[in-house]
């Protein structure tokens, strides 16, 4: 009998992003083996599974979200990895507060806009205050004490929320920053109608694309090391 899959949770259903970000991941496969992993804001747990099927040494991933930590536990147990995975509910960082990690994933909230009600989404999702960045920018300035020597992060970035400043950002804490990947994503009316009105307006036409009803945005996938280390 062919087993049962587990069930897709909609509220936390991968998205584009999501895919993007195992694309790249997937691209260097070999670098993953052998590893050390943590993820910040798991969600479904599909990122980690993924580089588990890819060889990891551990899996490690944190969400603000119980019903995130509930899925990721379910799928990586479903999948075989429950002997290399741990898992914890907290916010950013606080979790593993003196640890290091050769990877490190996230693909967090970063859209330019408040919590709300949303497609059947939790609050949390997408949501990544005015400019976006509430969760980037302590991810980046945390980020540098939480790597091994010579590990790297792979991260989900909008372009409409300020490369510029997340490269400034970066280097104030020893950090270099590499685009992997610029990919277009779809975004629906509705979660359009909902981002910050003067980004929206600032970046219509620069990275954001319209075509009659239809909108999509510039999206990257960035690669982040120490300074001088190769990515």
């Amino acid at each position: 009998m062919r087993p049962t899959a587990p069930p897709v949770i909609p509220a936390l259903r991968p998205s584009e992003y999501t895919s993007a970000l195992i694309q790249v991941l997937r691209a260097e496969a070999a670098r993953v083996r052998g590893v050390h992993v943590l993820e910040i804001g798991c969600g479904s747990g599909v990122v980690l599974a993924a580089l588990g099927a890819m060889g990891a040494a551990s899996l490690c991933g944190i969400d603000i979200e119980p019903d995130a930590i509930a899925a990721s536990r379910r799928l990586l147990g479903d999948l075989g990895h429950n002997a290399i995975a741990e898992l914890h509910q907290g916010d950013m960082w606080r979790p593993v507060a003196g640890r290091r990690f050769d990877l490190i994933v996230a693909n967090l909230p970063h859209f330019p806009m408040e919590p709300d009600e949303f497609a059947g989404r939790l609050p949390s999702w997408s949501a990544g205050g005015a400019d976006g960045r509430s969760l980037l920018d302590p991810f980046l300035m945390g980020l540098a004490g939480h790597l091994t020597a010579g590990g790297r992060a792979v991260i989900t970035h909008n372009a409409f929320d300020d490369l510029p400043r997340s490269r400034e950002l970066g280097a104030q804490n020893g950090l270099s920053i590499k685009v992997a990947l610029t990919t277009l994503v779809y975004i629906s009316p509705e979660k359009l109608a909902r981002m910050t009105a003067d980004v929206l307006r600032i970046e219509s036409g620069h990275t954001l694309y319209r075509h009659g009803p239809y909108t999509f945005g510039e999206m990257h996938i960035l690669e982040i090391a120490a300074a001088g280390t190769a990515i």
